[in-house]
């Protein structure tokens, strides 16, 4: 089954079974996981999923589109290179992914 392991800024960490298909956003708040708000249910509208992903898992993940890229230079913390919005990474057959959230969202 996949797992995504969340990472919060003080460096507790969280890992969570996820449903292949799911966001990486949909399977944190369905468990409780803090750190992700997820105004927006992800509608690529608010910005409140950013995450820093693993260097290690970053390149194996699909590109990202212009609107999620535009969307991250409105996060409430400065995006790094290896900012996403988890509301745009599908969970994959096998995934093993982990990813950092920012002290704030809002």
């Amino acid at each position: 089954m996949p797992t995504i392991t969340y990472t919060d800024a003080a460096g507790e960490t969280r890992a969570v079974e996820a449903n292949v298909g799911d966001s990486v956003m949909e399977t944190a708040v369905r468990n409780g996981v803090a750190g992700i708000v997820a105004e927006c249910g992800g509608s690529l509208s608010c910005a409140t999923c950013h995450v820093f992903v693993d260097e290690a898992d970053f390149a194996a993940l699909p590109p990202m589109e212009e609107m999620e890229d535009e969307m991250l230079w409105g996060a409430a913390v400065d995006r790094q290179d290896t900012s996403r919005l988890c509301c745009q990474i599908k969970v994959t057959d096998g995934m093993d992914l982990h990813v950092t959230t920012p002290e704030t969202q809002v």
